[in-house]
């Protein structure tokens, strides 16, 4: 049967299911700014540490894919619940783990429960609001996952400092007591459908596949990519399993764990093509203020995240915006718009000496924010524009898992670019620091060991500011580059008989 939400539920439902995915955007960047905390307190080395971000990392990439399985055989409302109270009580756990071994266990839970809380509750505002009212749900929707990680570090941090790194986690409880309460309240009980069996080898293939790459995307700087052998074994892990993914969808026909339905849909390829650009474009930027902020200008956890915060009001203020606008403009132009704004956001960047106010931090932050609201919204719109209801649940999880993939490599690629860049300006500014520079002599006493560790001081710091303004420079190009991929993007197609909103019920 199929029934309209009412008003009153379809709001009671927002709420819910956004402080869910709230729940879970926080946490894919909260425990960073706590990390040094935790090493202390659970005796780990810097590289054991950092497990407590990848376990979480490839754990929510493996299990995302399955989301749309899931949905078909438990229902939407089963599942959704299952994972607010699984990601809640893994929180618990991280709060209260004493070992290593324990909180990258709970992490680990967190990751494979807190995997379908974003895709389900994207599809549940496609299915709960009329086509007309689509853009500003997802409007809302975008501002949980958008803004989510981005006050991330900031509340992480000051739950650090003001109590202890476990309230990272534990601020969750009442989070999740309140999604929970409300899913189980308010949202209507789906009824599973008759989806086949699960394609285990598929579903084996595409998760070795998308952990390997997870894992070599998040450890490869940590560990000079292909100079370690860890890296390598994944590299190899990610290809071979994913070649086998690719053979095997081609051949198991409607037996195969991707629904290769999705494919039909040129709105939706598009758009995934897109949001897995923009993950690497975009998302990469926002990877390269905080670590700035803290080495080089010397700025305590605490400022880098009230001076990187504005950039989500940005953010928020042009998804609402933008959700009114889609239907009334062509959503090229609002794109157009958004990477053009973007891209005068990072023009500012790359004037970034080490000589900044924390104005010169903020207002290129918030106009960035607005250039990825109104990229965003109109994108996430037109997706799914024209997908088949039955096909939500899957098509959402796709879509969460390109740009997860997308932004990993785009922070992956910059961090490496501006590590090698830092050390190839070093070597070319060291190499003018000879006796034979007299300016340089009768300045500076060089057979001073003092003096010369200082001057390598200031000459690293020079070189890492300059590799910092060349991430910008070629995050500024991209950006760019991408303007004319709007070409292939086209304005949605309103469906016949779909104006009102639908949810399956017993």
């Amino acid at each position: 049967m199929q029934t309209s939400a009412a008003p009153l539920n379809r709001r009671m439902i927002t709420l819910s299911i956004m402080l869910a995915t709230l729940m879970q955007t926080l946490d894919s960047t909260i425990a960073n700014v706590a990390l040094p905390h935790m090493q202390g307190t659970l005796s780990a080395s810097q590289d054991e540490i950092s497990w407590v971000l990848t376990s979480y990392i490839v754990a929510a990439a493996i299990a995302t894919p399955l989301t749309g399985w899931l949905a078909a055989r438990l229902g939407v409302k089963r599942l959704l619940a299952i994972a607010v109270s699984g990601f809640t009580v893994a929180s618990l756990l991280c709060g209260l783990s004493e070992t290593l071994a324990q909180i990258v266990g709970a992490r680990l839970l967190q990751g494979l429960f807190g995997a379908a809380l974003v895709p389900l509750s994207q599809s549940i505002l496609l299915d709960i609001n009329p086509r007309d009212k689509q853009p500003q749900a997802m409007a809302i929707w975008g501002v949980g996952v958008m803004v989510g990680p981005i006050l991330g570090p900031t509340l992480g941090g000051w739950l650090t400092d003001s109590y202890n790194w476990r309230w990272v986690f534990l601020i969750n409880l009442p989070i999740g007591a309140f999604a929970l309460f409300g899913v189980l309240t308010y949202l209507p009980r789906s009824k599973p459908s008759a989806r086949q069996a699960l394609d285990f080898f598929g579903f084996i293939t595409l998760s070795l596949a998308i952990g390997a790459l997870q894992a070599m995307l998040d450890r490869g700087q940590q560990l000079d990519w292909f100079g370690s052998l860890e890296i390598r074994i994944e590299a190899a892990v990610a290809l071979v399993s994913f070649v086998f993914f690719a053979l095997h969808t081609a051949t198991a026909g409607k037996g195969s764990f991707f629904r290769y339905e999705l494919l039909k849909d040129s709105n939706f390829v598009t758009g995934t093509c897109f949001i897995f650009v923009i993950g690497a474009v975009m998302y990469a930027t926002r990877a390269l203020l905080p670590p700035m902020l803290e080495a080089l200008m010397g700025y305590p956890v605490a400022t880098t995240g009230l001076v990187t915060a504005p950039s989500g009001v940005g953010t928020m203020v042009a998804m609402l915006i933008a959700g009114r606008l889609v239907g009334r403009m062509d959503v090229r132009m609002m794109l157009l718009a958004g990477f053009l704004v973007s891209a005068v956001a990072l023009y500012q960047m790359m004037g970034y000496t080490l000589v900044l106010s924390q104005s010169d931090i903020v207002w290129p932050g918030v106009i960035q924010g607005v250039g990825l609201g109104f990229v965003f919204v109109p994108l996430s719109a037109v997706t799914f524009a024209t997908l088949a209801p039955e096909l939500r649940a899957d098509g959402t999880a796709i879509f969460s898992l390109m740009r997860n993939i997308g932004s990993s490599i785009g922070i992956s690629v910059i961090q490496a670019q501006v590590t090698r860049n830092t050390q190839v300006v070093h070597a070319s500014l060291v190499e003018h620091m000879k006796p034979a520079n007299a300016a340089l002599m009768q300045n500076y006493d060089l057979g001073s060991p003092s003096t010369l560790e200082s001057l390598n001081r200031m000459v690293t710091q020079q070189a890492s500011m300059i590799a910092y303004v060349d991430a910008f420079k070629l995050m500024f190009v991209a950006t760019l580059c991408v303007v004319p991929l709007l070409a292939i993007v086209r304005s949605r197609r309103r469906a016949a008989g779909e104006d009102a909103p639908h949810v399956a019920m017993d």
